[in-house]
């Protein structure tokens, strides 16, 4: 019999998931209690929120734009065939706010921001650092950990509405400009099909909930990891899968729920 199929074993690494899983869901939750600790420190948040942020919006831009391009070729050749070619410009809108705008840039925020918030966390970690500051008398929870967690989840809903509105102007430049449908159309059936509530706020409460376990899932990982070069290497590309992984579950789920609400 191999080795790992000997209950000790197998007893020890469900032992050591159930601990890791404990220790995840007292961190998730003591961050979520210093809230008001993390705003009482503004400069502390404006500057992590700047640095996820801005550093993060070419991406998103660029990104965005490519995807609106490919929606504006795609929807308009498979409306044409219906002769509800007019459509375009809800289409494009619909599937960006809902679907595409909160999940692509949840990806791409994982890639880009989740994988700096691990690598900075682990080389503090790798430092001493944050040993230091604990024998100083100073939370390293709440000075370093708190500020990024709620920076990430401030950030990512901005960066998803910024990703759809680039996506839904190159959606126009492609439908409109290149292609030749009725502005007015595109602009009117967008105007009249997407609600307020419905469509904006689902898209916003994906992206607060992604901007939530992205970069809770990049702390943990470079809280957790081990304090060597491997180990944060480690540490982003677990980073990376995990938090990819995540969105796209927590994506299905809440689709889910918002059909059916």
């Amino acid at each position: 019999m191999m080795h790992w199929l000997n209950p000790a074993n197998i007893g020890f690494a469900v032992r050591s998931k159930l601990a890791d899983l404990g220790y995840a869901a007292r961190l998730f939750v003591r961050l979520l209690g210093l809230l008001g600790t993390t705003l009482r420190r503004p400069h502390l948040l404006t500057e992590q929120i700047f640095f996820l942020g801005n550093y993060s919006l070419a991406i998103i831009m660029v990104s965005g734009l490519f995807v609106g391009f490919v929606l504006g070729l795609q929807g308009y050749y498979i409306l044409q065939r219906y002769g509800s070619s007019e459509a375009l410009g809800l289409m494009v809108a619909l599937s960006l706010v809902r679907e595409l705008g909160p999940v692509v840039a949840a990806l791409l925020f994982a890639g880009r921001a989740g994988t700096a918030l691990t690598a900075g966390i682990g080389l503090m970690k790798a430092g001493e650092q944050l040993a230091a500051m604990e024998m100083m008398g100073v939370d390293p929870v709440a000075r370093v950990l708190a500020p990024r967690f709620w920076g990430g989840v401030i950030a990512m809903p901005l960066l998803a509405a910024v990703f759809s509105a680039v996506g839904i102007m190159g959606g126009w430049l492609v439908g409109v400009v290149m292609i030749g449908v009725d502005p007015g159309a595109f602009w009117s059936q967008m105007q009249g099909g997407v609600e307020v509530f419905a469509d904006v706020g689902n898209g916003i409460l994906k992206s607060l909930v992604f901007g939530l376990t992205v970069t809770f899932v990049a702390l943990l990982q470079g809280h957790e990891c081990q304090p060597t070069p491997e180990g944060v290497s480690l540490a982003t590309t677990r980073t990376v899968v995990m938090a990819s992984l995540a969105v796209l579950g927590l994506d299905f789920v809440l689709t889910a729920m918002m059909f059916s609400i």
